[in-house]
């Protein structure tokens, strides 16, 4: 996608943030783990992740869209070709 097509309103920056959150989340929830062993252990402190998302997701719910753009899926498709209603579409075989 290119610069000139992506979204900057306040709703799609924060749901942008979203994966570079978790990541940073596991991260810290792992860290936590090494520096004080079984009381923060992962399986512990999982719940903290879906907390994190959570907010995220609720952010980008309730961030201004002012100015949002649409993503574009493609270039757009081409017209049909025009029919002639006399010809038909199954050539002339078999009359």
């Amino acid at each position: 996608m290119s610069s000139q097509n992506r979204c900057r309103c306040q709703s799609c920056m924060i749901r942008n943030l979203t994966g570079p959150a978790i990541v940073i989340t596991i991260g810290v929830l792992f860290l936590l783990h090494q520096i004080h062993g079984r009381y923060l252990d992962f399986s512990n402190t999982w719940p903290v992740l879906l907390l994190v998302i959570g907010v995220l997701q609720l952010g980008g719910a309730l961030g201004s869209r002012e100015g949002h753009v649409e993503a574009i899926a493609g270039p757009p498709a081409a017209p049909p070709p025009p029919s002639n209603p006399q010809e038909s579409p199954y050539g002339t075989q078999g009359h």
